[in-house]
């Protein structure tokens, strides 16, 4: 996969390889990252790709990606999808970034470069849930265009759809 890039973004593809250093919580050599990175939600993101290469193979083109910021080359976080499309053409996102880059709009600018990645190969739609408490994360979701689509106890579920049937990758 290619890199995804935003106005202030560089969404990082991740291989096997890194993912199992992230996993532990070990950037890769050489990587300049920002103060906390990489997270317990990056570290997670990491092993759940992992999962899926074992599972299913490289889910590509829905795979993760690191989170850089172009102005400094600092890894901010992780996004990604949480495997590949299933049959009917739906994908399922998730994000998160170290609490300094938090609030400045880069969750919802790489949620947008994730959506448009999606719907660019075949993808028919896109969701993604959150916290019932995290507010943050619900506006990113609204700002990036998705939409609630349901609730339970815990959980507010968002999606986007572009309908129409899938067309492959």
């Amino acid at each position: 996969m290619e890199p995804l890039l935003t106005q202030r973004l560089v969404l990082l593809p991740l291989d096997a390889d890194r993912a199992r250093l992230l996993a532990t919580g070990t950037p890769a050599p050489g990587d300049r990252c920002a103060e906390g990175y990489p997270e317990v939600g990056d570290r997670a993101g990491a092993e759940r790709y992992l999962r899926v290469l074992a599972d299913t193979g490289d889910p590509a083109p829905y795979g993760a990606f690191e989170i850089q910021r172009r102005s400094d080359g600092l890894l901010i976080g992780g996004a990604g999808f949480h495997g590949p499309a299933d049959g009917q053409g739906r994908v399922t996102v998730g994000y998160g970034l170290v609490p300094a880059a938090r609030g400045l709009g880069y969750a919802a600018e790489a949620l947008r470069a994730l959506l448009e990645h999606a719907r660019a190969h075949g993808a028919v739609s896109v969701s993604g849930d959150t916290g019932r408490e995290n507010t943050a994360s619900q506006h990113v979701m609204a700002a990036a265009g998705m939409i609630p689509v349901g609730e339970d106890e815990r959980l507010l579920y968002y999606a986007v759809s572009w309908g129409g049937q899938p067309t492959g990758s």
